[in-house]
């Protein structure tokens, strides 16, 4: 299993760091790619450095690279999950705006008919942001804020997070326990 990972500029970084942990304990080969607010984010929200980060990674290419593998269809891959998603960043993908590598690389995961996850992170929702959501959800690209749930009796904001990543994994058929499913024990 391959999937490209982006991050954007928006807050809930935890998000794809935790992605990426759990992406590697899995065996999953990744390819991180991190806009320039991404870092920002990461540094302020969790105390870590972009380079920590990008060491989760099995690879790594920066959001200005557009000669980066991921840019091209050729390279082979299994989908990609871009966590936290921002509305700049899901606007651009609903535009075909690639004027970014995370772009660029959720593009072509659209042209190669993959499997494309957007943790979309924002509210209240405009219905700008409803209707580039619309757009992309019409065309298969799979929609998914990260909505606390309650049934699991989360405690901490770790299990809440677990949660979020755990549905996104589900979406590529990947076993994990991060979660109780509902009617589990």
């Amino acid at each position: 299993m391959r999937l490209t990972v982006g991050m954007t500029g928006s807050t809930g970084a935890i998000y794809g760091i935790r992605m990426l942990e759990v992406l590697g304990a899995l065996g999953v080969e990744t390819h991180l790619i991190m806009s320039d607010w991404a870092k920002k984010c990461v540094s302020m929200e969790t105390g870590r450095s972009p380079a920590d980060v990008a060491a989760l990674a099995s690879e790594s290419s920066d959001d200005s690279n557009m000669a980066a593998s991921v840019s091209s269809g050729t390279r082979a891959s299994n989908g990609m999950i871009v966590a936290p998603c921002s509305m700049k960043t899901l606007a651009a993908i609903s535009h075909g705006y690639d004027e970014t590598l995370v772009a660029r690389a959720a593009g072509v995961t659209i042209k190669e008919s993959r499997r494309l996850v957007l943790m979309a992170r924002e509210t209240p929702l405009s219905a700008i942001h409803l209707e580039n959501m619309l757009r992309l959800a019409r065309i298969g690209v799979v929609i998914l804020p990260p909505v606390t749930e309650f049934y699991t009796s989360p405690r901490t904001i770790a299990d809440i997070v677990d949660h979020g990543v755990g549905k996104c994994l589900d979406q590529f058929s990947l076993d994990h326990g991060l979660y109780r499913r509902w009617g589990g024990a």
